[in-house]
């Protein structure tokens, strides 16, 4: 299958990261919920690429399944920070090179810490952005494991 050569999928690569890449037709605001239904996949193993700040403008990046939101004060909290926040599509779009929408955790511009729903790593398989809006790879959760720094979060809840 043909597919988009991105950062993501040249650090893939270069780390020897076996995926299996999906495309799918991207909707405005179709989320998680859309590229799930397009590829017949439980919308619970697509996980989304989250920007968000602290209150000192610090950026990191929260993966989280699709079905679930960010309890930005649970993440506040296990963060030791004021608050935390999404940031801007411009300001996301500055620190990882991707338009939102095409966000993936690898590749990112500027190295970024990466925070993990925990369950994630539970998974068999994960489908999670490629870095292109419409494309999404498959790999084994663990494979996560090449972002630095990464840290296992406990702060998704219910949609």
């Amino acid at each position: 299958m043909d597919h988009p050569v991105t950062p993501a999928v040249r650090l893939l690569r270069e780390r020897k990261i076996a995926f299996e890449p999906h495309l799918y037709d991207y909707e405005e605001r179709g989320g998680t919920r859309r590229s799930a239904e397009e590829l017949g996949i439980n919308e619970h193993a697509v996980v989304k690429t989250l920007v968000m700040e602290t209150e000192a403008r610090k950026v990191l990046v929260v993966l989280m399944h699709g079905d679930r939101e960010v309890s930005t004060k649970q993440l506040a909290r296990t963060l030791g920070v004021k608050s935390v926040n999404p940031c801007d599509p411009q300001t996301a779009q500055k620190h990882t090179g991707y338009m939102v929408g095409g966000t993936s955790p690898f590749g990112t511009r500027a190295r970024l810490p990466v925070y993990v729903e925990r369950t994630i790593f539970l998974l068999p398989k994960i489908y999670i952005n490629g870095g292109k809006r419409g494309f999404l790879v498959e790999i084994e959760p663990k494979d996560l494991r090449i972002l630095s720094p990464l840290e296992e979060v406990e702060v998704g809840i219910s949609c």
